[in-house]
């Protein structure tokens, strides 16, 4: 079977980078094709694995703009289809339900984002979507009779720990010594579709967590947007492909990216989300991540007090690592390693979807940690 994955943020290579590689054998091929976004591609330079950037150019901010690049993308992905022969085709974006539909092609759409908070996408792929697949407490709105619902957090394809293990030499060859208590702080550009009207960490709001944080250990800020002067002491540099062996060490996360917040909750690293993303606007995998295992928590952009608070009131903590890594074995027993999943998923498609909407207990199970 030829595949093909398309990958739109750097998330998401680190979500298919080990369902790719399983799935390159001799009875199956891959091609992974991309967009311009952040490291997406520096990522990909750093892997063998077969890519192509179909959008190369940085990301347009107008309705207008960002209409025209999926077409252009998507004329580029059929191209690309009809040249691979692909059989199937898998991501999270409206190209794959498109270019799939027109060729009359298997498509996998794969996702963690619940429908309120991503409506765009379910007015314009929705109707041409074959299965969409997210973790159970995922809610898809008019998607749901579509979806393959799983027990278990996309971010586990390549953090639980049969695929991931930190090593502390690697955030060693990185400046950083793991043994000595840090903190990890991130800025998001907030400016993707879905962020509209979301706000997150100010200058001020920076400075006082800086204040608070100081005294007990060092600061590391990764950034998607510019950093003010002030902050460029702490800017993290490192390896893209190490950030992951850096965070797991790290004694707390702050930020307002959704992702790293989701990327600490597994590695067991209390975490702390600041945006609109929290209240009003919630999303179905953070709310479990954080009422269900205490794995983190969310505040609103409006209440700062409460933010700074918190991070108070978890330096205070006794034994806060090893409370965290207890919360984490738990969350880690009750899920499954996703990469397996995904990989047999697709591997038996499209019989393994009436095997997994009928699965019981026991066929979860074989997916559970080795």
């Amino acid at each position: 079977m030829n595949i093909l994955i398309q990958l739109s943020h750097p998330a998401q290579f680190h979500s298919f980078k080990n369902v790719a590689k399983n799935l390159i054998n001799d009875r199956h091929s891959v091609l992974i094709v991309i967009k311009s976004k952040d490291i997406l591609d520096d990522l990909l330079k750093e892997t063998d694995l077969p890519y192509v950037n179909v959008n190369n150019h940085p990301h347009r901010g107008n309705k207008v703009g960002m209409l025209w690049d999926m077409l252009v993308r998507e004329w580029r992905i059929n191209q690309l289809c009809q040249k691979h022969k692909i059989d199937l085709l898998m991501g999270s974006t409206p190209e794959v339900a498109h270019v799939g539909w027109l060729l009359r092609k298997s498509r996998v759409n794969i996702g963690e984002d619940d429908a309120n908070i991503v409506p765009a996408f379910g007015k314009i792929a929705g109707p041409f979507i074959q299965c969409l697949m997210t973790p159970m407490s995922c809610s898809n709105g008019i998607m749901e009779p579509k979806s393959i619902h799983y027990p278990g957090f996309q971010k586990l394809t390549y953090l639980h720990p049969n695929w991931f293990q930190a090593d502390k030499e690697v955030a060693r060859r990185n400046g950083i010594n793991p043994d000595e208590p840090f903190f990890l702080i991130r800025f998001a550009k907030l400016n993707a579709h879905h962020d509209k009207g979301i706000n997150g960490i100010s200058t001020d709001i920076a400075h006082r967590l800086v204040e608070i944080l100081a005294p007990h250990g060092k600061i590391y800020i990764t950034s998607e947007r510019d950093l003010e002067p002030e902050f460029e002491q702490y800017r993290l540099h490192i390896n893209p492909l190490d950030i992951h062996h850096v965070m797991a060490f790290a004694k707390i996360y702050i930020g307002d990216s959704q992702s790293m917040a989701n990327e600490a909750a597994m590695l067991g690293v209390p975490s702390l989300r600041f945006n609109d993303f929290v209240g009003a606007k919630k999303i179905g995998v953070m709310e479990e991540l954080e009422h269900t295992y205490g794995l983190t928590y969310g505040i609103s952009s409006h209440e700062p007090e409460k933010l700074y608070a918190k991070v108070e009131e978890l330096l205070a903590m006794p034994n806060l690592r090893e409370e965290f890594q207890s919360r984490r074995q738990k969350m880690l027993a009750d899920k499954i390693d996703v990469t397996a999943f995904l990989t047999y998923f697709i591997e038996n498609y499209p019989q393994s979807v009436e095997e997994v909407r009928g699965a019981d207990k026991s066929f979860w199970k074989r997916f559970k940690s080795k």
